[in-house]
């Protein structure tokens, strides 16, 4: 039964028009057929006007029309289809999915010492047959076996018996069906056999086949895990409150679902705002750049529009509301970012595609043979054996040990090279990019700002300046501090708000800050800009000697030259696509030699830009890390963040690549070209394996024993051309193949 309509209302958000939304959590979604299903079925169902299943976060997000549906039979229509729904709560996804593992891992390590155990024992029986093991030894072990295989089946195998159960119930098969149907036949029929103490019983084909599955799933768990964050890491940059100013000019905190239109909040130095807003009062600096891509401090002062999530550096603020909770630019971002991923989930893994015609071929194969044998006079037991010996023989371990085998190794190979994988079918569409998308700010630029090697300054000089910029909280300050590596405080500092600070050192007057705070003219300031429209100038000023502009930036990262060129002799397409300032990008790309470039993009122009790429036909790896890049990283075939980005931006990515340099791009594509080129042949020597081994037991060549012996030997067979993956890498970093 489903839960009460009212139960349900807290949930559901009226879009208008008569039309309502609700997010839900779905439990019991295994693959992508799943999420197909899910999809056409309540597509079918009156009133609903669209479906879309998240495939690893188990999101489902359901339209319908409200004069027409409710959320009940919604919810009754996904039970009676085998699943159970939850209201979406991104903690909650996050408990369950770790529930999910620890079970998976409970249940392999159970099945794991079972098939040791079952396996010593059953060595003694198989050595005994053929010398002198007396039938009473030989019952006594096969007992002992089926003490420890009964419960070892009931529990490690529920994950596959409650998936088939549901399959079954609701008139559709999955790859646990023939899973759930061999186990059970193999241990029932070992059981009829014990008790009529019979030579041979097939406990160990049961409880292996169980352990290589597992190791299948729980790999494939690993993966999934880790792409589930995003909605959870977006609260990163969303403040939950704000200082909201009271008639009587007082300030209450409050939460952002407190505040409307018009309201007025304070926002101090160093604070992120919260709230979409005009400024009524104040100026400041605020940092853009994780929100918009824009690298340089934006000056604001009253009348200026300001964003939630982006940074107020110095100055107090003043902020009418024009928007809170719903309507930011953040929550539109979050929005972009939700669609782009449902529409990223369709993508079917190589694995689950050749899965799809194996389970009705398997039953259709076992029951045939069956029929066959018993037709020609064979009696009923000796045919079971022999179908039970398909069933098993064509056992999905080499298939399903075909992906994460490789994935596995070549996890190892990326984690070498500095890159984390957050996707397990990250390396098959990386391995298909031909266009690569890069974001500038934060991505082909070091993330935080620092002083330019080319500062004009002596040594004595930059020592002064960063003991000056030690003694201010602005950014560009505390960049030169760092770059300096100052450690002493310069004595009777005095900070000029907005402007810069000042001391006297051997009675000579010392500045440092603003171009206009050290007399530098505008003049002067413009043509610095012209020749580096990268940086922001910080000024130097020792005396009555003229100010020195520092250029304090997001420069290149470690090789950034070298990789472009790389990519671009190994055949890629590239493109610059940007929220920073024009002037900006035409530097980089000029200096990366990047043709294609396209600056001051919002979100959505990114988005728009990379369905183009993809409608013209073009596989596309975006390499963002901000804010405003999340929806596209989510809107493209595969994408990599590097590990310096904001979190949204790293959940939304497929992998994550650690340093400043810019190589491991370079190592990643090579590899998963080489990792899916081994995948392939996995699933090569799954097809010829269940093309030999087939016949022969179907014939009536091979008992269970040997099945099970055959379906461990080929799981072994693509775990060592998996593992051989190694030595073919050793190359990956060279690019000696074309896009």
């Amino acid at each position: 039964m489903s839960a009460p309509e009212s139960d349900w209302a807290a949930f559901v958000t009226d879009t208008g028009n008569g039309k309502a939304h609700m997010d839900l959590a779905v439990d019991g979604i295994t693959c992508a057929a799943c999420m197909y299903e899910i999809e056409r079925g309540l597509r079918k169902l009156d009133g609903v006007e669209n479906a879309r299943v998240n495939l690893s976060s188990h999101r489902l997000a359901v339209d319908w029309d409200e004069q027409t549906t409710s959320p009940a039979p919604i919810v009754e229509l996904l039970q009676h289809l085998g699943y159970k729904a939850y209201p979406f709560d991104p903690a909650q996804v996050k408990s369950r999915g770790d529930a999910v593992g620890k079970e998976i891992l409970r249940a392999l390590a159970v099945s794991g010492f079972a098939a040791m155990n079952i396996m010593l024992l059953s060595i003694s029986i198989w050595s005994g047959n053929t010398t002198d093991i007396d039938p009473e030894t030989r019952s006594f072990f096969h007992w002992i076996s089926a003490l420890i295989a009964l419960p070892t089946v009931v529990y490690s195998g529920r994950i596959f018996f409650r998936s088939a159960y549901m399959a079954v119930k609701t008139g559709r098969l999955n790859m646990d069906v023939p899973i759930t149907i061999g186990v059970l036949l193999a241990t029932g029929l070992s059981i009829w056999q014990t008790i009529q103490e019979a030579e041979h019983a097939y406990f160990d084909s049961a409880v292996m086949l169980l352990f290589f599955l597992l190791v299948g799933r729980y790999c494939d768990h690993l993966m999934r895990r880790k792409t589930r964050s995003f909605a959870e890491n977006l609260a990163t940059l969303k403040a939950e409150s704000a200082a909201k100013i009271l008639e009587d000019g007082s300030t209450q905190n409050v939460p952002l679902s407190k505040l409307t239109a018009g309201d007025r909040v304070l926002v101090r130095a160093g604070e992120r705002i919260s709230v979409d807003g005009r400024i009524s009062t104040g100026t400041s600096e605020v940092d853009q750049s994780l929100v918009t891509g824009e690298t340089l401090l934006q000056s604001v002062q009253q009348g200026d529009l300001v964003y939630a999530g982006t940074m107020n550096t110095h100055g107090v603020l003043e902020i009418e509301v024009t928007a809170a909770v719903k309507g930011t630019l953040l929550d539109e971002v979050n929005s972009l970012l939700e669609t782009a991923m449902e529409g990223r989930s369709k993508y079917v893994q190589v694995a689950d595609r050749a899965s799809q015609l194996y389970a009705p071929v398997v039953h259709a194969a076992a029951l045939l043979t069956f029929i066959g044998w018993v037709v020609m006079g064979m009696d009923w037991q000796t045919a079971m054996v022999i179908s039970i010996s398909v069933l098993i023989i064509t056992c999905p371990c080499a298939l399903g040990l075909a992906i994460p085998a490789v994935q596995v190794v070549a996890s190892g190979l990326f984690f070498k090279e500095r890159v984390l994988l957050n996707a397990g079918d990250a390396i098959e569409r990386l391995a298909s990019v031909d266009t690569i998308v890069f974001d500038k700010t934060g991505t082909l630029t070091l993330p935080d700002a620092t002083l330019s090697k080319k500062h004009g300054l002596s040594a004595d000089q930059l020592e002064l300046a960063g003991r000056l910029a030690l003694s201010s909280s602005h950014p560009l300050s505390q960049a030169i501090a760092r770059a300096t590596g100052a450690q002493h405080i310069l004595s009777d500092v005095k900070e000029i708000a907005g402007r810069g600070v000042e001391a006297v050192v051997d009675g000579r007057a010392v500045k440092l800050g603003s171009p206009a705070f050290c007399g530098v003219s505008d003049v002067q300031l413009n043509e610095m800009r012209t020749q580096r429209p990268d940086a922001s100038f910080v000024a130097f000023q020792e005396g009555s000697e003229p100010a020195t502009l520092l250029p304090v930036g997001q420069f290149m990262r470690e090789k950034a030259t070298e990789t472009i060129q790389q990519l671009r002799d190994a055949g890629y397409n590239l493109e610059i696509l940007s929220g920073d300032h024009t002037g900006a990008v035409k530097y980089a790309a000029d200096m990366l030699q990047v043709a294609d470039w396209k600056a001051n993009l919002k979100p959505q122009d990114k988005i728009d830009r990379i369905e183009a790429l993809k409608a013209q036909g073009r596989k596309v790896l975006m390499v963002g890390d901000g804010l405003n890049d999340a929806p596209s990283l989510a809107a493209a075939n595969v994408s990599m963040s590097p590990v310096s980005a904001v979190h949204v931006s790293q959940a939304a990515a497929d992998a994550i690549f650690m340093g400043d340099s810019l190589t491991p791009v370079m190592s990643a594509l090579n590899i998963s070209r080489k990792a899916r080129w081994v995948m392939n042949q996995n699933l090569i020597i799954s097809v010829i394996y269940n093309l030999l081994a087939v016949p022969f037991a179907v014939l009536g060549f091979v008992t269970p024993l040997v099945a099970a012996l055959a379906m461990s030997g080929s799981s072994i067979i693509v775990t060592l051309n998996a593992v051989r993956l190694r030595m073919i890498a050793g190359a990956s970093t060279q690019p000696n193949e074309k896009a």
